[in-house]
């Protein structure tokens, strides 16, 4: 790391994590290896770059899937082969595979979403591969700041069919406006695994995130200032879904409990969202203080936040967690409760 951005960091780290869950291991970290990553991209006035690489020194090959919020969660996907202690950067603007050829994925200009990478198979050991991947994005605001932080490493609990998660999980948001902040870009990440036996045991090769209204989280939102006045906010829903999408109606009448429904909120009216997008919290113009996400209904399988904050211009950070699912039955034979009681976790900066 070089002095300069060592003073970056420094200078500009207002953003920090703190969540409550009923079993601190049970979430997974980014800055260690793992068999699928997830990534956020961009490319509304923005340009994407997504890196990979196979820690191992056999070779093997990787799934990437590539969701278009903007465009109902459309998925286009590829697969890609990485020689050991390979590592390759994927331009979303213009897709080419590891041996520099097109990967026949072309995503319209304006298009957002996620990104999941999975090592589907390696040479050292068939079809169960092991946790060999790491990674990292970066996203560029064509206003001069950028996005990065390290790429998440999943961890899926699935659901039995009509389980839903009830008051397992808070995160606490803090927030401020140090170093000229004014907007921001709260992301949430809601997916289903579809391959694979119980606890992952057999190889994940993709995961679902083509139905909307199956695939969602509720939260309830409340934002305390600086005196811990708090400010009831609104119930919102996290999905792979847009403002202009044909299905969110129904999205917003089969959940139930909240009238809005996206893939990204801005905080408040003094830190709004980046892209003109909805808020946690309309209304509100508190410039300090952190904001907490009650989860109240999760069906998905797994729920990821990236975190960034901006101030237009040259600066920009992104912290990043994921929150697995935890049915139930799991957290009864643990001798949980599920009422979100349990050990704090801070989860520092990952920006790079």
């Amino acid at each position: 790391m070089n002095h300069r951005k060592i003073l970056f960091l420094i200078l500009f780290l207002p953003l920090v994590l703190i969540f409550t869950a009923s079993c601190s291991s049970l979430f997974s970290e980014s800055d260690t290896t793992s068999s699928q990553l997830v990534s956020f991209y961009d490319l509304r006035d923005r340009e994407s770059f997504i890196q990979i690489t196979n820690t191992d020194s056999a070779a093997g090959r990787i799934h990437v899937q590539i969701f278009d919020v903007g465009n109902n969660c459309n998925e286009n996907n590829f697969y890609d082969d990485l020689t050991g202690n390979d590592t390759h950067v994927y331009n979303l603007r213009d897709i080419q595979t590891n041996d520099g050829n097109p990967a026949g994925v072309v995503l319209p200009d304006g298009a957002y979403g996620i990104v999941v990478i999975t090592l589907v198979n390696s040479t050292n050991n068939g079809f169960l591969p092991f946790p060999d991947l790491i990674g990292n994005f970066r996203v560029i605001d064509s206003s001069g700041y950028e996005y990065r932080t390290n790429s998440t490493a999943l961890t899926f609990f699935p659901l039995e069919e009509g389980d839903v998660i009830q008051n397992q999980l808070e995160i606490y948001v803090n927030f401020n406006k140090a170093s000229g902040i004014t907007f921001s870009d709260v992301i949430g990440v809601t997916l289903d695994d579809t391959g694979g036996g119980e606890f992952g045991t057999d190889p994940i090769t993709e995961v679902l995130s083509t139905n909307i209204v199956d695939i969602n989280v509720l939260i309830d939102v409340d934002i305390f200032d600086l005196d811990e006045n708090i400010f009831s906010c609104r119930n919102i829903i996290y999905a792979c879904t847009d403002q202009e999408n044909p299905l969110l109606e129904e999205l917003l009448e089969t959940v139930g409990g909240a009238n809005v429904a996206s893939f990204e909120y801005g905080i408040n009216e003094a830190i709004p969202h980046s892209k003109g997008g909805e808020l946690l919290c309309p209304g509100n113009v508190v410039d300090e203080g952190f904001a907490r996400l009650r989860l109240l209904e999760q069906e998905a399988d797994g729920f990821g936040l990236y975190i960034g904050l901006n101030n237009g211009n040259g600066r920009g950070s992104m912290d990043s967690l994921w929150a697995p699912n935890l049915p139930n039955e799991i957290a009864q034979n643990a001798g949980m409760d599920g009422d979100g009681g349990g050990m704090d976790i801070m989860v520092p900066g990952d920006d790079t």
